[in-house]
């Protein structure tokens, strides 16, 4: 077991209660969908806790401090800045553009290829569309400079 993944175990179970009182404040028909993920979300960090518990039995338990020497600062911040950049362009420009220039400058910083590129934002973005705007009849932020 790594005591790392306590803290991991921690902030799933504070996102379950988090939505879970959010959840609440919705009409009860509008419950059950949100309820279920919640509870299996819940449900599969218990059974990670549990084999947190079997393994530190078995194994002892370490720091897991050592799985972040990769860790590469120089590619984490400037990745977790595209991600702020997308949420706060994301209601003015809308989720497709704001997706599609997410998706490509996050792959170009990380020197995929550009045929890779394309071909990643043109598939995803033609899935979330059919799946959620055609199939589901969601709407999706159109963003308010296209208004």
């Amino acid at each position: 077991m790594k005591k790392t993944d306590i803290g991991v175990c921690a902030i799933m179970y504070g996102v379950c209660l988090f939505f879970l009182t959010m959840t609440l404040q919705l009409p009860k028909a509008a419950q059950i969908y949100p309820l279920c993920i919640i509870v299996l979300l819940a449900a599969l960090t218990t059974l990670h806790v549990i084999n947190m518990i079997v393994a530190a039995l078995r194994e002892g338990v370490t720091s897991g401090l050592e799985d972040f020497r990769t860790f590469l600062p120089g590619q984490f911040l400037p990745i977790f800045g595209m991600i702020v950049a997308y949420l706060t362009l994301m209601p003015w420009i809308g989720f497709y553009l704001s997706s599609a220039l997410f998706m490509v400058g996050s792959l170009l910083f990380l020197r995929v290829k550009w045929w890779q590129i394309l071909l990643a934002a043109v598939v995803l973005l033609a899935l979330v569309y059919g799946a959620f705007t055609v199939f589901l009849g969601v709407r999706l932020p159109a963003g308010q400079l296209f208004l």
